[in-house]
């Protein structure tokens, strides 16, 4: 009998970055497997995305590079910040995302860490690296985006007086 909702979500750490530097093609939900100081630094909010990314390795998701902060109680029994963490993911999903990264310029990046109920989850990307002229293409869509935006908030204003 559970008290607590196990499908609230609170957003631990989110990699705003990732959205920058690549095309997102798809996404996918995935546990982490960690250590209880790891839990606790989590759940104080103590997570960083920004350099991380997930590769497959003998049929298992690593993710790499992601910075947990050591949990200060735990000082002797602690972790090591950016050591790799296994991802639980199902064998058909693993075999999928090992097909799609095997395709030229494809990777795995994680876009946010997040506590589902009493769980870690992080979402993973499958995307694609943006060159220099992609990205500032982009910029200047979501520029004139904005600007179409605040145009139509102007005209309608000016109609309502």
């Amino acid at each position: 009998m559970a008290t607590k909702d196990s499908s609230q979500i609170r957003v631990v750490a989110t990699n705003r970055k990732a959205q920058h530097d690549y095309t997102i093609e798809d996404t996918i939900e995935a546990g982490i497997v960690l250590i209880g100081s790891e839990i606790k630094s989590i759940r104080a909010g103590r997570a960083n995305l920004r350099d991380g990314y997930a590769a497959i390795e003998d049929g298992e998701v690593w993710l790499h590079n992601v910075h947990i902060a050591p949990y200060d109680p735990a000082s002797r029994y602690g972790h090591e910040p950016r050591r790799k963490r296994k991802l639980l993911l199902h064998r058909r999903e693993i075999a999928r995302l090992d097909r799609r990264v095997q395709e030229k310029g494809y990777t795995l990046v994680p876009l946010r860490l997040y506590l589902r109920g009493n769980l870690a989850k992080v979402e993973l990307a499958l995307a694609r690296g943006r060159r220099q002229y992609d990205k500032r293409a982009a910029i200047a869509e979501r520029e004139a985006h904005r600007r179409a935006e605040r145009a139509i908030r102007e005209r309608e204003q000016e109609i309502g007086s």
